[in-house]
C-alpha cells in the first residue's frame, strides 16, 4: 500500500521492443512514462520542483504560481500543486488539445490560452510578463536545476539498475531538456561510454513536446556537452511510428514518443550490438482529438 498517489510516481516499467525493430545483437527497450500518475514523464520534474521549492521556502501554500506549458508539464503541475493545496495557473497555445487543457481543470488548475501563432514561446513570454507583477511564482521548467535532477536521481538509476548496468545507448526527445539532461548526468557518471541520443524535429515539422528552440529560448538546463547526438525526425515519421507503437506493441502513445522511437530504431539499425533505452513519455489518450490516430 501507498500513503500518497506521489508514491507512485517514477518506477517506471522497461518493455522490450518486439515489432517495430528485432534485429539479433540488439534490443531497443521502451521506457513506459506514461504509467506515472499524471500520466508522463512530466510528473518527475513536477514533482521536484514543488517540493524542493516548498522545502527551501521559495513558495509556501499562500503562492500563486504560473507556469507556461505545452501540455505534459501543465498537467503535471496541477495534479501536484492540488496535493500541495497550492493555486496555479498554466499558460499554453490555444490549439493545444482539448484533453491537456480540461485535464489541467480538472485538477484544479486555472488554464490561460495564448495565440497559436506566437507557439509555446508567446505563452512563456505571456507567463513571465504575468510574473514581473509581482504576484507570482514561477518554476520555470526551462531554467530550474530541480527539472533535470528529477532525473538525475530516478529516471537515470531506474535504467541503469533494470538493463542490470548493460545500456549502451540512451535516446530521448528534447523539450525542456531535463529529461536527457539528468539521466545523461547519471548514466555517464556510471559508465562514460553510454551514447545519449537527443531527438529534435526537422526544420519544417511541428511534434508537440519535441521543439529545436530558437537561441533566445533555449533552456537555461541544457548543456549541449551532455548529448553525443542529434538526430533529427520529419512529422510524418513521428505520426507513422506513434501509429505503429499502438497497433504493433500496445503502446499508446503520443508524437513525441513516436518521433523519439523513429529515431531510436534508425540508431538501432546501425548498430551491430548494444541494448538502446528509448523515452516513451506520455499516453495517447491526450492526443484523441487530434489527427494523430485517424
Amino acid at each position: 500500500m501507498n500513503d500518497s498517489i506521489l508514491d507512485l510516481v517514477g518506477n517506471t516499467p522497461l518493455v522490450k521492443a518486439k515489432r517495430v525493430f528485432n534485429k539479433p545483437g540488439v534490443d531497443l527497450y521502451f521506457k513506459l512514462e506514461g504509467q506515472n500518475p499524471g500520466g508522463s514523464v512530466k510528473d518527475r520534474a513536477a514533482y521536484n520542483m514543488i517540493k524542493s521549492a516548498l522545502e527551501r521556502g521559495d513558495i509556501n501554500n499562500s503562492t500563486k504560481l504560473i507556469e507556461a506549458t505545452s501540455g505534459n508539464t501543465g498537467i503535471a503541475l496541477a495534479m501536484i500543486a492540488g496535493i500541495f493545496g497550492l493555486d496555479i495557473e498554466l499558460v499554453m497555445p490555444e490549439n493545444s488539445t482539448v484533453e491537456r487543457v480540461q485535464t489541467m481543470k480538472a485538477y484544479g488548475a486555472k488554464v490561460i490560452l495564448t495565440s497559436a501563432d506566437d507557439g509555446i514561446e508567446g505563452s512563456r513570454d505571456f507567463a513571465e510578463d504575468k510574473m514581473k507583477s509581482g504576484d507570482y511564482f514561477m518554476l520555470n521548467q526551462f531554467g530550474n536545476n530541480d527539472n533535470w535532477q528529477a532525473h538525475y536521481k530516478t529516471t537515470g538509476p531506474e535504467i541503469w539498475n533494470d538493463t542490470e548496468r548493460k545500456v549502451t545507448h540512451f535516446v530521448s526527445s528534447m523539450g525542456t531538456t531535463g529529461t536527457i539532461m539528468g539521466t545523461s548526468t547519471f548514466l555517464k557518471e556510471q559508465n562514460p561510454d553510454i551514447q545519449i541520443v537527443g531527438v529534435q524535429p526537422t526544420d519544417d515539422s511541428r511534434i508537440p513536446g519535441i521543439r529545436k528552440w530558437p537561441q533566445a529560448y533555449l533552456p537555461k538546463i541544457f548543456n549541449p556537452e551532455k548529448v553525443d547526438r542529434i538526430l533529427e525526425v520529419d512529422e510524418k515519421e513521428a505520426i507513422e511510428m506513434s501509429r505503429r507503437l499502438a497497433e504493433e506493441e500496445g503502446i499508446f502513445a503520443g508524437m513525441s514518443s513516436g518521433g523519439a522511437t523513429a529515431a531510436a530504431v534508425r540508431l538501432c539499425e546501425e548498430l551491430e550490438s548494444g541494448l538502446v533505452v528509448s523515452i516513451v513519455c506520455d499516453r495517447g489518450d491526450r492526443y484523441l482529438s487530434s489527427d494523430l490516430f485517424q
